[in-house]
């Protein structure tokens, strides 16, 4: 694990927030939690082959929380200079004096603090040329021209390449840090003309760039998506089995997470309030945490309260077993924290009932007839009352075969009722952020059309 990508080193950052700590404690303060952090990256765009843009960053950045009992301050600042960062925990001081007592304010109890990070391998410098990269999304582009001439357009392919590394400490002893990568390719591509032009894209996002799927092949399932689009067509208003393609599917693993967040429980803005211990989905349905996969893209040692991670079962036989707490959120239900301050790492949704047969094509056989998204828009889903209605497009499926594309409806059902009734995961497994899942097939909604 090398600091030479980096203007600092991990422990001149340490020893920075070392110094952070001492101010906080001079200055008066009872606590203190400090993070710092630098990193840098090279994005590139290109659009028709020609380049659109080129941005190079270079950040770096401490953000500071002193507490006076259980009151507290934040403030930040980009100098790190010593003079600057005592003028910051100064600022933090200062407005803690004038906040009021939070009785569930202050850092987490020492016993859940990570004292011994492990290595979780997240860092894989990219040394590629602004050259490179801008080639690397050209063959993208070029390749989903290449698939077909009712490709007639684009709207670009880019590179991403971010790196950055950070150290997190606070009072009571816990001081951590690492490197950590994160490198994405992404390319969108137009089909027909005029009135009836439709667009898709793909992407692949990555800590190590060798793992990144080929440019060429990034573009040609982008064209293939938006060739497949064309000539689409509304339907009449129904109630129907709908197939929600993995990428789309991640998302309803994401409305699970934000209705079992602290949160959303504390401030009762959720639909799964008290649904700790209660069957919210099938039996067949597991929800596993792992923040220890070694590379993993939701990997994290300790979260962003230096609280130790663990793996653990969220959803067991469609029984919930844990929330995602921060220490905070955890005070205010009375429980204790989940290590989750800052949200979610590596989960996984899956059915005891998926063989590995059942990939996409066995997915459509299972739904028969009924409707497969694969765009969702607009937010259209209340946390309170869990009614969900989205703007949606796809394809009607007969018999487990697609008959044609579909434009211009709305999908509507209420989430708790959605999660309660999915009937299939599929075994076409993809990784979006810190979510995995495979197509998830939902028994019944309501579909309108025009």
């Amino acid at each position: 694990m090398s600091d030479t990508h980096f203007t600092h080193t991990q422990d001149q950052l340490k020893q920075l927030a070392r110094d952070v700590l001492a101010f906080a404690k001079e200055q008066g303060g009872t606590d203190c939690a400090v993070e710092i952090s630098e990193g840098s990256g090279l994005s590139v765009s290109v659009r028709k082959s020609k380049i659109e843009t080129i941005e190079q960053n270079k950040d770096k950045g401490m953000g500071v929380t002193v507490f006076i009992g259980q009151r507290r301050g934040n403030a930040s600042t980009s100098d790190f200079s010593p003079a600057a960062l005592k003028a910051t925990v100064e600022a933090a001081y200062n407005i803690a004096r004038f906040t009021s007592d939070d009785d569930c304010a202050g850092l987490a109890d020492a016993d859940q603090l990570e004292l011994a990070p492990r290595d979780l391998k997240l860092f894989y410098p990219w040394d590629i040329s602004t050259a490179d990269a801008v080639t690397l999304a050209q063959r993208a582009e070029a390749a989903g021209f290449e698939v077909d001439p009712r490709v007639t357009n684009s709207e670009g392919a880019g590179v991403h390449v971010q790196q950055s590394h950070f150290v997190s400490a606070n009072s009571r002893g816990f001081i951590g840090g690492y490197p950590y990568s994160r490198h994405t390719l992404s390319v969108a591509m137009i089909a027909g003309k005029g009135s009836k032009m439709q667009r898709d894209d793909w992407y692949t996002s990555v800590r190590d760039a060798k793992q990144m799927s080929a440019p060429e092949a990034i573009g040609r399932y982008a064209a293939e998506r938006a060739l497949a689009r064309l000539n689409a067509r509304t339907i009449d208003t129904r109630t129907c089995p709908v197939l929600f393609e993995a990428p789309l599917a991640a998302g309803l693993l994401g409305a699970f997470v934000q209705a079992t967040s602290g949160g959303s429980l504390y401030r009762k803005s959720s639909f799964l309030l008290d649904s700790l211990g209660k069957q919210v989905l099938p039996k067949h349905i597991q929800i596993k945490e792992d923040p220890h996969v070694v590379g993993g893209v939701g990997s994290a040692p300790f979260d962003e309260e230096g609280v130790r991670t663990v793996k653990r079962d969220v959803v067991k036989d469609g029984v919930v077993q844990g929330y995602f707490l921060s220490t905070y959120s955890a005070r205010k239900l009375g429980m204790k924290t989940t290590g989750n301050a800052g949200g979610s790492h590596n989960l996984s949704l899956t059915s005891s009932l998926t063989k590995k047969g059942d990939d996409f094509a066995a997915m459509l056989r299972k739904m028969g007839t009924g409707l497969l998204v694969t765009e969702l828009m607009g937010q259209g889903t209340n946390y309170v009352t869990g009614d969900y209605s989205r703007g949606a497009s796809g394809y009607w499926v007969e018999n487990g075969v697609i008959q044609y594309p579909v434009e211009e409806i709305t999908i509507a059902g209420n989430m708790k009722d959605m999660l309660a009734q999915i009937v299939a995961v599929g075994a076409d497994v993809l990784v979006r952020g810190t979510k995995q899942t495979g197509s998830i097939l939902i028994e019944n909604m309501v579909v309108a059309g025009g």
